[in-house]
């Protein structure tokens, strides 16, 4: 099994959750979240004083697929997420030793 988790522009928030329904993923965990890559924040003028925002607003998605699965959810948010500019987020996938349902008791596969 593996955990994607992609850090994504909130805007495109709505998009990336289209996608991967229509790919058949119907659980996921969604996170408002802050950060800075390369986009390093920007500076605002507030009242006359000027402060620099250097953790932007992002949106944090986490799913749990089948390793025969993962490809697909990386496609389908590399295309919902992507505007081409700077900031665009990023993907990361590791590998899961196992999972529990808390309610069954299931575990491994069953338990996604």
């Amino acid at each position: 099994m593996k955990k994607i988790e992609a850090i994504i522009k909130p805007f495109k928030l709505d998009d990336v959750k289209d996608a991967l329904a229509e790919i058949g993923i119907v659980g996921m965990t969604i996170s408002e979240v802050r950060g800075f890559g390369r986009q390093k924040g920007h500076k605002e003028l507030f009242r006359g004083s000027e402060y620099v925002i250097d953790l932007l607003p992002k949106a944090m998605i986490e799913v749990v697929v089948n390793d025969d699965k993962c490809q697909e959810v990386v496609d389908a948010i590399m295309r919902a997420a992507r505007t081409g500019n700077i900031g665009d987020g990023k993907i990361f996938v590791s590998t899961l030793d196992e999972v529990f349902r808390i309610r069954t008791g299931e575990t491994g596969e069953s338990a996604v």
